[in-house]
């Protein structure tokens, strides 16, 4: 006769099956009932501790998501992308308990139209958010342009699944449409329930510098027709005196008039743009104009604390939009000339320890293991940022190019770094093409949301491969733009392991033989100054990351099937496009005084209402 079992305890799977296998063990129908209910618990946390976690309760799970973006970091710049000379501990640490993507791509290579596209999980010329004339980011606060209210953001889909949804830091999509307080782009209207930042950008006619995006340009023009006018007056002056002119003095008058309003404009612009531009905001009420540089850093600390602490019961969505790393490199005292690379290189390190101040607070808080991290940057560094032999801008690798160039990798390859402690692997790396408009369908599918059905989005959902459920990306190919021009496409070949990069149009770089645009602010799109290449060039990303050997019919026996490909993509994806207003064209990103925001009677600017957050 066979043994029977005549306990239950103790009673383990390992037993039953070890004893059944070996000894033919017969259990009768209560025994197995006891057991069962002894070791099913146990058995099955085992087992969901064993399940990938992408069935492990992602389906039901609603994170915290804090997304964490740079301005004008290069990919370089990071330790964990490869640079040892720059110290960026509390980033790395993020790469080291979470995944690293190392082919990320910005879906622009400057901040407005990329920052457009990041937001919406679309191609900003889909949304308008480009310019066909050369005014490549919004140029003034107090432009009527923006992102438009009919494009869906992630923020508002997770507003409306219940998420606290804020956005600290740099915004630069755009304020009033009609007047000076309509806030018809402001980002409270784009499904942020809190706001602490500048509506602007942080640049470096705020400090004065010698790198001007704007004030030099205008104070020349402003000189120019300054003594223009004034020729002008002098002329009529002399003719009327010498009777040699028969003009009266009503000419004369308003000549030399606007000859001085000129002058005085030229001096007093700088001053201006400080005012115009240079502000902070709490929602919709203006908080500093101008603001304090010094201050800003301790303050968006502040604000980053202060939200998560009144959100810690959650789920929340934090986008903490950095000012660092954009000229003027605004850096505190304590981080003075501390790093191997100058200012920039003290702006760096002084941002990572930001991260790492952010890091502290959500295990202050018992955050950590229920929010999801993302870091980024919004495209390359910038290379034209440079003085004498001083540059001020970021480094990008091994990557050609830099800021601004539409389809060179330096300006649109990216950090991309997630860290969801338990859920995703620790260590991964993963060299698929991805961009930032995946973050899109990502966290509004991890919220419990739905992808617009009514639009195109250009964004994947990257978790299956983030959990490593996927091997490959769902991105078959990648559109490069500058401005509204098509310059590159890429086309992962996933078959063959291989990513094809075609450019079409390519800047020239100046001087000869350089690798950027010295003497520019940022390389063009279009005109003189750019090559349109027939047949285009083709690399090979796998094997040549760095865009340096140009591939021929002669050199590559998959030439022409390449190309043919690739352009087969280009005419599909264009056949979905559709004309929107461009709200960066002239009409939309000229200065406006009736959209100027003030927190007194314009022009008077000037306010201090609070020293931290609310």
């Amino acid at each position: 006769m066979r043994p029977v079992i005549n306990r239950c305890a103790p009673c383990s799977l390992d037993l039953m099956l070890s004893q059944a296998a070996s000894e033919g063990i017969v259990f009768n129908s209560l025994q197995i009932r006891l057991c069962f209910r002894s070791w099913l618990p146990g058995m099955l946390s085992v087992l969901l501790g064993l399940v990938p976690s992408a069935s492990s309760n992602i389906s039901t799970s609603r994170p915290n998501i804090l997304l964490l973006m740079a301005d004008d970091l290069g990919i370089g710049d990071i330790g964990c992308y490869g640079n040892n000379t720059m110290r960026t501990p509390n980033i790395d640490r993020l790469a080291e308990d979470g995944v690293k993507l190392t082919q990320h791509i910005s879906a622009a290579s400057l901040c407005t139209p990329s920052r457009a596209a990041f937001l919406t999980g679309r191609y900003p010329v889909r949304s308008g958010m480009v310019s066909s004339i050369g005014y490549r980011v919004l140029q003034w606060t107090g432009a009527a342009g923006g992102l438009p209210t009919n494009e869906t953001t992630f923020a508002k889909i997770l507003k409306e699944k219940g998420y606290a949804t804020g956005l600290i830091g740099k915004w630069h999509l755009g304020l009033n449409c009609e007047s000076a307080s309509d806030h018809c782009h402001h980002p409270l209207h784009h499904g942020f329930d809190h706001f602490y930042g500048m509506p602007f950008s942080l640049m470096g006619d705020c400090a004065h510098w010698e790198l001007s995006e704007k004030r030099v340009n205008l104070e020349q023009k402003l000189n120019f027709l300054f003594q223009v006018l004034a020729l002008v007056a002098l002329t009529l002056v002399a003719g009327k005196l010498t009777h040699l002119i028969p003009v009266s003095w009503t000419p004369v008058i308003w000549s030399a008039l606007w000859a001085v309003l000129l002058l005085a404009g030229s001096y007093f612009v700088g001053a201006l743009i400080v005012h115009a531009d240079c502000l902070l905001m709490r929602n919709h009420t203006i908080t500093e104009q101008p603001m304090r540089f010094q201050k800003a850093t301790p303050l968006i600390l502040q604000e980053v604390a202060s939200f998560l602490k009144r959100n810690k019961h959650g789920p929340f969505l934090l986008f903490v939009s950095f000012l660092h790393v954009h000229i003027p490199l605004i850096t505190m005292e304590n981080f003075l000339g501390k790093s191997l690379h100058g200012l920039y290189g003290d702006n760096v390190e002084e941002m990572d320890w930001m991260v790492g101040q952010i890091l502290d607070t959500l295990d202050m808080e018992g955050l950590t293991n229920s929010t999801l991290i993302y870091f980024t940057s919004d495209h390359g560094g910038s290379l034209e940022n440079q003085l004498g032999h001083t540059q001020y801008g970021g480094w990008n690798g091994i990557y050609k190019g830099g800021k601004g160039m539409g389809g060179w990798e330096g300006g649109i390859r990216v950090p991309g770094i997630f860290r969801w402690p338990g859920v995703l692997p620790a260590g991964q790396v993963i060299g698929e093409p991805t961009s930032l408009m995946d973050v899109f369908p990502t966290v509004v599918q991890l919220a419990g949301g739905e992808v617009p059905q009514d639009r195109v989005i250009d964004g994947q959902d990257l978790l299956p491969l983030l959990l490593g459920t996927a091997q490959h990306s769902d991105h078959e190919f990648l559109m490069h733009y500058c401005e509204g021009f098509l310059h590159a496409a890429r086309w992962h070949q996933r078959d063959k392991g291989t990513t094809w990069k075609v450019h079409f149009v390519t800047p020239v770089f100046q001087p000869e033989g350089a690798g950027a645009c010295y003497g520019r602010k940022v390389c063009p799109c279009f005109g003189e100054k750019v090559l349109h290449h027939d047949p285009p060039l083709l690399f090979d990303l796998s094997r040549d990351p760095s865009e340096t050997h140009v591939l021929t019919p002669a050199s590559e026996p998959v030439f022409y099937q390449v190309m043919e490909r690739v352009q087969r993509a280009v005419r599909e994806h264009q056949r979905t496009l559709s004309p929107v207003p461009l709200q960066l064209d002239r009409l939309g990103n000229i200065w406006r005084p009736w959209l100027q925001p003030c927190c007194g009677p314009f022009p008077l600017c000037w306010c201090l209402r609070e020293d931290g957050p609310q």
